[in-house]
């Protein structure tokens, strides 16, 4: 047998020559799946004989994709290229587009992103007459991409919610946000996977064409999947049932965007007659940050059972450090950024990680101020950008007329003096003649009420044309946006344009122009509609360049999957992360998922990692005390080195300590707010809570006289009563959770929202 399986280890080699039925692979953060799988594929064709085109694998970014076509064409002499290897939506575009008009659909079909979601609901909701302040976009948007990951079409929703007035409002949106898409001849991102099941679904002969090409179908990152792409997998899936899917239960953290762990805990219940292989070995990590991450996830209940080890070195302890302030802790990390790479630790090898988007702000500004060159990943993509969307919606106008939002976007970019009451007068004239905007603009003419407006838009029918005609005569991509910038005026008004900004746009529509040649010479057969397709899937992960020698901000949804030497996991804050929403759930599960993003991001570090939290953060315009992440009152003492606690121990003469974490450890009186904030300068402490003085007006801390509470045998009121506050005014307690030292008590304020308060200190009034 080929030499080359001799470099796997024993659980990998299992799970490479273990072809025939259905396969769970549990693989572990850092475990060499890709490895598995690739050399998997590589022994299907070169071992068993399997024809490259009978083979599916599907990953979850074009990223990953291209990687593992690239390893598998390593592996094996010829057939590579025959492989399938696509994301869940790139497979599914492919499909419609041979099989879309099975469904009542043209295949040269239009694919919605987020905006023009946003843009298409709030339409629905002006037609529907939705009040915007009862029903927000993002809600209904929400709500419509729930239903579409569980395969709950509009009619079955509508059912669902019969009798709920709010509810039902919702399902009517769904309804006409879905007959717009298709009067559009268009698909979001969750009806391209939707559509595809209900296309296998409905026809038996295109069902078995499918099943007979992809005999074996390996599927990375089974965590991350849902109900929608379980089915798809399900239909796709031949009488053999080779199917192989490869995950870990403890990187399951996509909940929110549908994500059913449940696919992966039920395998075996789904395929009785499954093997299971665990890659337990880790490749990445140090055996100290190892332990750090088999000891906070141990606490989840909903997991299989699995335990992370190395033969790497031990290395370093995870270095624990609580800061005063936010801004305290965000200097410290940077600072820190600049010693690593005093030792010969590249700026492109260290990752800042947080839980929310929100957090990079203070970390940006801290990067300016010490000139640490660094790259935010989660802020405008690309392919948002205004300039950039305007010429995509110029190029989806031409590749397909019924794309309504396209058309709408740029028929007055740049301004021909066609304003908001014309286009009023085209939807009206569309919607009651069943036609698609740009239809309804081909017979302006017959329009009521537009008078000399009807050349303007006939005016701008003809450029459409124009352009369209010039395709048909094998103008590439690259040469039709040039002609668009230059002849629909574009480029002119952008040069009229003096902001500082200008500039930036026209190097981005530059670089939209170099994508396009890119992918004519990739493809092997470059049209517009391919184009479209290409940069709607792309995701911004994807462009993450690991030559830039830039310090990486970005938060732990977005470092999945990538690895650094040097992490710090910032924020460690309760109700921060884990976020407040678990922190108040009834659902144990909600608890779960934060736990596992920490995991998550604990094993992105490879060989050094930082811990820090913050005494005092400021949310929402306020200052508030914040108690330290229970994720790390999880960790045992041992295995954490405490930063202040070393220095001072350092600068103690005697002190005779070894740095490690002061306090009773996991489970103990650590886990009470006056022990969670050691480490704060003495002037900040009293006797009962770690004594910090109060916030002047500018929020600095006045270091003022010390005080002293006393907690309460009870309190005067509870659960559901109502209050005042001496500042937030009145409100409603939601919840009352006794500690050590005093009651921690949350209270939704009439006009403040929902706040989190000690008792002793907030003295509110009972009503």
């Amino acid at each position: 047998m080929n030499e080359i399986y001799d470099t796997l280890n024993p659980m990998q080699r299992e799970a490479v020559f273990t072809t025939d039925g259905p396969l769970l692979i549990l693989a572990g953060a850092g475990s060499g799946k890709t490895r598995a799988l690739t050399h998997r594929i590589a022994y299907l064709i070169e071992e068993k004989g399997v024809a490259p085109w009978n083979i599916l694998a599907i990953t979850f970014t074009n990223k990953a994709a291209g990687e593992m076509r690239d390893r598998v064409n390593a592996l094996v002499e010829t057939g590579a290229q025959s492989i399938w290897v696509s994301t869940f939506h790139s497979l599914c575009v492919r499909i419609l587009r041979r099989d879309a008009e099975s469904l009542g659909y043209d295949r040269n079909f239009t694919i919605y992103d987020s905006d023009d979601q946003k843009t298409l609901v709030r339409q629905v909701m002006k037609k529907l007459e939705l009040d915007s302040k009862l029903y927000r976009d993002r809600a209904i948007m929400s709500v419509i991409s729930a239903n579409k990951n569980e395969l709950i079409s509009p009619e079955e929703y509508a059912a669902q919610v019969s009798g709920e007035y709010r509810k039902m409002r919702m399902a009517e949106a769904y309804q006409e946000y879905q007959d717009q898409l298709r009067r559009s001849n268009a698909f979001d991102f969750d009806d391209l996977i939707m559509k595809t099941v209900e296309l296998l679904q409905n026809n038996g002969e295109i069902r078995e064409r499918y099943q007979d090409r992809f005999r074996y179908i390996l599927v990375d990152e089974y965590q991350d999947t849902n109900t929608a792409q379980f089915r798809l997998l399900s239909l796709l899936t031949g009488k053999d049932k080779n199917l192989c899917v490869v995950g870990d239960d403890d990187q399951s953290i996509y909940k929110f965007r549908g994500a059913n762990i449940g696919n992966i805990l039920n395998f075996e219940q789904i395929y009785p007659e499954a093997k299971v292989i665990k890659l337990e070995q880790n490749y990445r990590s140090t055996s100290h940050i190892l332990e750090v991450a088999n000891e906070v996830i141990s606490h989840n209940e909903g997991r299989k059972d699995k335990r992370l080890w190395t033969e790497n070195e031990e290395g370093e302890p995870v270095h624990y450090a609580r800061y005063e302030t936010a801004y305290d802790e965000a200097e410290a990390v940077i600072r820190q950024v600049e010693r690593a790479r005093d030792r010969g630790i590249g700026l492109g090898e260290c990752a800042v990680l947080y839980r929310t988007n929100a957090q990079s702000r203070i970390l940006e500004e801290k990067c300016i101020q010490h000139n640490v060159p660094y790259r935010l990943i989660g802020g405008v993509n690309f392919y948002q950008r205004k300039e950039i969307k305007d010429i995509l919606a110029y190029l989806k106008t031409v590749d397909n007329g019924r794309d309504d939002l396209a058309v709408q976007r740029i028929i007055n970019v740049p301004k021909r003096g066609i304003g908001n009451t014309t286009i009023g007068k085209v939807m009206l004239y569309a919607s009651a003649n069943d036609l698609s905007f740009y239809d309804a603009l081909t017979r302006a003419e017959r329009i009521p009420g537009l008078g000399r407006a009807a050349q303007k838009l006939e005016g701008f029918v003809n450029l459409i044309q124009v352009y369209r005609s010039k395709l048909e005569y094998k103008t590439s991509v690259s040469e039709l946006i040039r002609d668009i910038l230059e002849t629909s005026g574009y480029d002119e008004e952008l040069a009229k344009d003096d902001e500082l900004g200008a500039e930036a746009r026209r190097e981005n529509l530059e670089e939209l122009i170099n994508k396009a040649a890119d992918y004519e010479a990739a493809a092997e057969n470059p049209t517009l509609s391919g184009f479209l397709e290409e940069v709607a899937l792309v995701a911004e992960v994807d462009n993450l360049d690991a030559e830039e020698d830039r310090l990486t901000l970005m938060t732990l949804h977005g470092a999945k999957g990538l690895e650094f030497t040097k992490v710090f996991l910032t924020g460690l804050e309760d109700g921060l992360f884990p976020g407040s929403q678990a922190v108040s759930s009834d659902d144990p599960g909600d608890m779960e998922e934060e736990r596992r993003l920490f995991y998550v991001g604990v094993t992105r570090a490879k060989k050094e990692l930082t811990l820090t939290c913050a005494t005092l953060r400021m949310v929402n315009g306020e200052n508030r005390f914040c108690r330290r992440s229970r994720f790390i009152d999880e960790i045992p003492q041992e295995l954490l080195l405490d930063e202040k606690a070393a220095r001072k121990a350092a600068r103690s003469e005697g002190a005779g300590g070894e740095g490690r974490m002061s306090g009773q450890g996991a489970g103990g009186a650590s886990r009470g707010f006056a022990d969670s904030v050691r480490g704060v300068s003495p002037a900040y402490r009293a006797p009962a809570y770690g004594g910090f003085g109060k916030l002047t007006e500018n929020n600095n801390i006045f270091l003022g006289k010390q005080f002293t509470v006393t907690k309460e045998e009870s309190l005067d009121y509870q659960v559901g009563d109502r209050v005042r506050h001496v500042k937030f005014g009145e409100g409603t307690v939601r919840n009352i959770a006794e500690q050590k030292r005093d009651f921690e008590v949350t209270v939704e304020f009439d006009n403040y929202g929902i706040k989190k308060m000690y008792a002793s200190f907030a003295r509110l009034q009972k009503l």
